[in-house]
């Protein structure tokens, strides 16, 4: 499965809230900022938002104050 094929997966696992599943999806490729970007997602779900900024960091994109998961979750998609 190629990129935007994991991307998709890790999608769906995070519209459900199901940072878990996403978790281990989205540390395959920790250079990729889309990876990166949606690693920050997964931790926002967690709740580690330090954790969260920090990726949000690695993926070159500002984290959004305040959060709306939707909006983050469509603009990846």
């Amino acid at each position: 499965m190629g990129t935007q094929g994991v991307l998709r997966v890790v999608l769906a696992h995070l519209e459900n809230g199901d940072w878990q599943a996403a978790h281990p999806l989205v540390q395959q490729d920790e250079e990729d900022p889309l990876y990166c970007w949606a690693h920050g997602i997964a931790h926002v779900l967690e709740g580690d938002l330090d954790n969260a900024r920090y990726w949000y960091g690695e993926a070159k994109r500002p984290f959004p104050e305040p959060y709306e998961l939707k909006a983050e979750l469509q603009a990846l998609s």
